[in-house]
């Protein structure tokens, strides 16, 4: 029987959810290190950047525990 959201796998999608945050936090750690490393001094732009993905993969797994181990589930 479906439930109120259809057929949608909870432990899944939060699996996968932090399992893209941490790709993020990886990218952007390695991509400021090794951009450090190779290049020296990098710009502000490319700084920010990688420093956002960093927050934003903490923030997309976060997201992802709440959203999909806490509110849905308790929901249905």
């Amino acid at each position: 029987m479906a439930g109120r959201y259809g057929e949608l796998d909870y432990s899944t999608a939060v699996k996968n959810g932090i399992l893209i945050g941490g790709a993020l936090i990886l990218l952007g750690f390695l991509g400021e290190s090794t951009g450090h490393l190779i290049f020296g001094d990098l710009t502000g732009t490319l700084n920010t950047a990688f420093t956002a993905m960093e927050f934003g993969g903490v923030i997309v797994a976060m997201i992802a525990v709440f959203i999909f181990g806490v509110a849905l589930p308790l929901t249905e």
